[in-house]
């Protein structure tokens, strides 16, 4: 935790030197993306992008979870779902699952997470979409891909498809070697080079 400290407690130090790209975040913000991705340590979707300051609008949950929409039980998710495309205006949703994770890993194992009701039951919100399975890469793939179609229930999801101005990607990272496929649509269930 220090570590982290001592750079909070510098920062200003840098902000200063990029005084001009600071004061243009503080005016507002227009990211060309929402990323959805797990909340692993180990994934860092502006160092897996490139992406500065301002370009990434993020959601992280466990295992890059998107849940049902729910009009009687509105969500962090759903919120931070319709904030990006309704708001802030962003044309491309990615929702990037990884190698190494162990939300997946549970599901497709059938762990016994009675320990821990609440990620139990939040991982249950994709129990259905995975399938069993020792490739756990393919399960995080296949499950990346059920998430586009659980957001494409969300309400302003579906209007801006129809409008035909958002695009919907599904994402994979393998951790240890850094490399990033996607989805492709037109051969089921395959992933293939960006």
């Amino acid at each position: 935790m220090q570590s982290l400290i001592d750079h909070a407690r510098t920062f200003p130090h840098t902000v200063a030197r990029r005084s001009d790209e600071f004061r243009e975040l503080a005016a507002g913000q227009a990211p060309e993306a929402l990323f959805i991705t797990c909340s692993d340590s180990r994934v860092i979707p502006s160092l897996i992008t490139g992406a500065r300051p301002g370009e990434l609008f993020e959601l992280r949950t466990a295992g890059n979870i998107v849940p049902p929409y729910d009009t009687g039980r509105p969500s962090g998710e759903a919120a931070t779902v319709e904030y990006a495309l309704r708001v802030l205006g962003v044309r491309d949703v990615v929702v990037c699952g990884h190698s190494h994770c162990g939300a997946v890993g549970a599901l497709v194992r059938g762990d016994d997470l009675s320990a821990a009701p609440a990620v139990h039951g939040w991982l249950s919100h994709s129990v259905t979409a995975l399938p069993r399975t020792d490739d756990l890469a393919h399960a995080v793939r296949s499950h990346a891909v059920a998430q586009l179609a659980a957001l494409r229930g969300y309400p302003a999801v579906r209007e801006r498809l129809e409008r035909g101005d958002l695009a919907l990607h599904a994402w994979y990272y393998e951790v240890d070697t850094g490399l990033v496929t996607t989805h492709l649509p037109e051969t089921v269930g395959e992933f293939g080079p960006l």
